[in-house]
């Protein structure tokens, strides 16, 4: 099974985030041992969506099915998020200016929690940059939000993460303020993602790089394995576009 790029402090997910005290894990890389065995492709859908299926869980681009035992329906996880959308939170931007969401109205999001100094940020940054040009004319927005709560990989000041992305990767997508995605510190707009989504370690965001894709009426509609790369997203990107 592949590796997860991972520091050998490795910061569980299994536990909860502070900001002055973080639990530290045993070394681990593998996907096995960092997540769960066979995630698969886990079919996700949004009550209001017919675009994908109608159970929630992890989707890996690499894999074509999954046991139905692996399934779960979108009522387990969205009770404390009935009625809401993305469109109901204000983020804070790099420049720590107030975003409300609604201004992406009518169009597709892709939500990620982002990292500079991870086995995963060359490859996902080069691929989000490359999505992002060729849909953003189309309703596409990629959502990037910095978080340092997985093996201290985003310590930098937002003006030193802004410059990373926006000078080594050419990024033009919004990138926000830095926050926890994880623990009793976590961002609204979070825990509205993770409520409406779970997966099969609950709600918890296991590493950087975790994807969520949010459909024109600002519901969750896909969840993905921080492994997922932007190119194995692109067909699901294309059929929210086209709805």
């Amino acid at each position: 099974m592949a590796s997860i790029p991972c520091s050998p402090n490795f910061i569980s997910s299994f536990n909860n985030f502070t900001k002055s005290n973080k639990t530290l894990f045993s070394p681990c890389c593998s996907v096995s041992c960092c997540f769960a065995n066979d995630f698969g492709k886990l079919k996700m859908g949004a009550a209001n969506s017919g675009v994908f299926g109608s159970g929630f869980g992890l989707k890996d681009g690499n894999s074509n099915g999954v046991s139905s035992s692996f399934r779960f329906r979108f009522g387990v996880f969205a009770s404390a998020a009935t009625g809401k959308s993305i469109y109901d939170f204000t983020v804070k931007d790099i420049e720590r200016k107030e975003v409300p969401l609604s201004k992406f109205k009518g169009k597709v999001l892709l939500i990620v929690n982002v990292a500079s100094q991870c086995g995963l940020t060359s490859s996902n940054y080069s691929e989000l940059t490359q999505v992002y040009n060729k849909y953003k004319d189309q309703g596409l927005e990629i959502l990037a939000f910095p978080c340092n709560q997985f093996g201290f990989q985003e310590p930098g000041s937002n003006s030193q993460i802004k410059d990373f992305a926006c000078t080594r990767f050419k990024a033009e997508f919004p990138i926000f303020d830095k926050i926890d995605v994880n623990g009793p510190f976590t961002a609204p707009v979070y825990q509205f993602l993770k409520s409406s989504s779970g997966g099969l370690l609950g709600d918890l965001v296991k590493w950087n790089f975790e994807k969520f894709l949010v459909d024109k009426n600002g519901k969750v509609v896909e969840r993905y394995l921080p492994t997922t790369s932007p190119l194995q997203i692109e067909n699901d990107i294309k059929k929210l576009l086209a709805a």
